[in-house]
């Protein structure tokens, strides 16, 4: 039991802790989880999974790890590269001889835990490259080596290695927000425009290749049922697109409401508790009730933006940058797979979706923005932490 005293000393100490972090991020997310938890319990309906229980808890977790991190400051986590990386790389590895398949999925990116649980790495290790990758970018500008030939090379292994390992699991989907972390982290670093166009010849140039030698029969048929005009593709491979946006349009401005939408009862939707979460926004709340989501986001985005342009280096604008192109490229890609304008390659609306490993790893990521927001005002000397009396025009936010 707690004495009055220690009751009001940790609830100055809460209080303070608030004070100094961005709290309407924090009620962004909020806002975002809880709309998330009415969506999944309105689908919930239609199985004998209770998502719900274990959205709630990995969401419980997910606030507990994101406060304790953004406590720390981000250099420690930056010190920490070497120690991090490798523990990616492990779970990265291990993942190829214990991974297991889930339902509804076609890759072997999961580790199954007790209690009937399953945990996917691949998806904290987004954080942790942002963390490694952020560090590269910082030791490379310090030694004025970033916009060198010999610099950029050195950041083509840090990401070619986790997006091969993610591959060879069957998680391209995962693969690819890699690839956009690594690529919207370089242009927002600094590497030179010229790297970006070479880059895109040598893209364009393989696209046959990959078509080719990389790309299965269900990869390619995901891309031909973007462009299916006969409408053969409606029973098969283009099932789930053609359901998915006949339910989004059903649910007209203001949708059936929650728990009425019976399209969502019927389950007709695959996987709509998880990548097509969207849907049940479609069908049950309509028009508005989809706009609220990417209005959601869109504020969370910005938040993050606003915090890159107030850290107080460059390695803690790298992180923000590193956290918004996660949460922004699974958006996009989401939202294009879901209305049909690009393939289904399995990707998680960001808060949304159900799914523990995948809100676990947003919510760190919060974490991690709300340390550089918490730490901006402080500069490190000899492992001691300073008040920085530098002033940032945009404090008022």
């Amino acid at each position: 039991m707690m004495d009055g005293e220690t009751l009001n000393s940790f609830t100055k100490t809460i209080k303070n802790f608030f004070a100094k972090t961005d709290k309407f991020l924090w009620l962004l997310t909020i806002a975002a989880v809880t709309y998330s938890i009415l969506l999944i319990s309105s689908m919930q309906r239609t199985s004998d999974y209770n998502y719900l229980q274990s959205q709630l808890i990995a969401i419980f977790l997910g606030y507990t790890v994101a406060i304790v991190v953004s406590m720390i400051d981000y250099e420690r986590f930056l010190q920490a590269w070497w120690l991090l990386g490798s523990v990616g790389l492990f779970m990265l590895t291990i993942v190829l001889f214990i991974g297991i398949n889930v339902s509804g999925t076609d890759d072997t990116a999961w580790i199954r835990l007790p209690g009937g649980f399953s945990f996917q790495p691949s998806e904290l290790v987004k954080i942790i490259i942002i963390i490694t990758f952020s560090k590269h970018i910082q030791i490379l500008s310090s030694s004025e080596k970033l916009h060198t030939l010999f610099g950029m090379l050195t950041l083509i292994p840090h990401i070619a290695i986790p997006v091969l390992l993610v591959h060879m699991q069957g998680d391209d989907g995962t693969a690819l927000v890699f690839v956009f972390i690594f690529i919207i982290m370089m242009f927002a670093g600094g590497v030179q425009l010229r790297y970006f166009t070479i880059m895109l010849l040598l893209l364009i140039t393989c696209v046959p290749i990959l078509w080719t030698y990389v790309l299965n029969d269900e990869h390619k048929n995901r891309f031909k049922a973007l462009f299916d005009i006969d409408g053969n593709a409606m029973t098969n491979y283009g099932w789930q697109q053609f359901q998915g946006k006949v339910s989004i349009a059903s649910g007209g401005l203001e949708g059936y409401g929650l728990k009425k939408g019976p399209r969502v009862a019927s389950g007709i939707v695959p996987e709509q508790e998880n990548d097509f979460i969207f849907t049940v926004a479609g069908e049950e709340l309509g028009f508005i009730g989809c706009s609220l989501i990417l209005l959601i986001l869109l504020l969370i985005l910005i938040k993050i933006l606003i915090t890159s342009i107030k850290s107080r280096d460059n390695a803690g604008r790298n992180i923000c940058i590193g956290v918004f192109a996660m949460i922004a490229s699974q958006t996009v890609i989401n939202i294009g797979m879901v209305l049909g304008l690009l393939p289904v390659i399995g990707i998680t609306l960001p808060f949304f979706s159900s799914g523990g490993t995948s809100i676990l790893s947003v919510l760190i990521g919060i974490g991690l923005v709300q340390s550089v927001y918490t730490h901006k005002d402080t500069i490190e000397s000899s492992g001691v932490l300073k008040h920085n009396k530098y002033k940032y025009t945009l404090n008022n936010y």
